[in-house]
């Protein structure tokens, strides 16, 4: 593992891009950047949010448009980043096998049930009229939740097989 973590310092050798992705089927790749510009996204949420609030409670920082912002930062990353591998890797896009879609499936599974989870949250919180703050962290935090782990479910199937096998 260490191997691997550390070969990414030196990604602008060719060599060890080839080495690094030589047999990672194209979807493979992609749950890779979408689990990359997933982890990233809401720690830079939470840390303009955070910078708002001092000295001020919470529930009354202005988080609307920093959520719009990383929101659509995100989008926006993730298509640029699937074009740009598009273009490195084209004979790769559309082979698409069962157990690709196998391991798609899983990791789906994985993280639509963190939505239903972040989704009772919101429901619960607003039943109890909680301020829509928190109403909406806690939805932003399922998707933040879902993104991740779907991804980690779906590379170590990729890497490991999966748990039933």
């Amino acid at each position: 593992m260490f191997d691997n973590v550390s070969r990414i310092f030196y990604i602008a050798r060719p060599e060890v891009v080839k080495q690094m992705t030589g047999d990672m089927p194209f979807e493979e790749k992609t749950t890779w950047l979408y689990g990359a510009v997933s982890f990233c996204s809401y720690p830079i949420y939470l840390g303009i949010v955070l910078s708002r609030a001092r000295g001020i409670p919470l529930a009354e920082v202005a988080c609307v448009a920093p959520l719009l912002w990383v929101i659509g930062g995100t989008i926006a990353a993730m298509i640029l980043g699937c074009i740009v591998m598009a273009c490195i890797w084209p004979r790769d896009v559309n082979k698409k096998d069962v157990r690709d879609r196998q391991i798609g499936r899983f990791g789906d599974y994985v993280g639509q049930s963190f939505l239903c989870m972040g989704g009772m949250t919101a429901l619960i919180l607003s039943v109890l009229r909680v301020d829509h703050f928190w109403i909406a962290n806690a939805i932003y935090l399922s998707f933040f939740l879902s993104g991740v782990l779907s991804s980690v479910s779906k590379i170590t199937a990729y890497r490991q097989g999966f748990p039933w096998d």
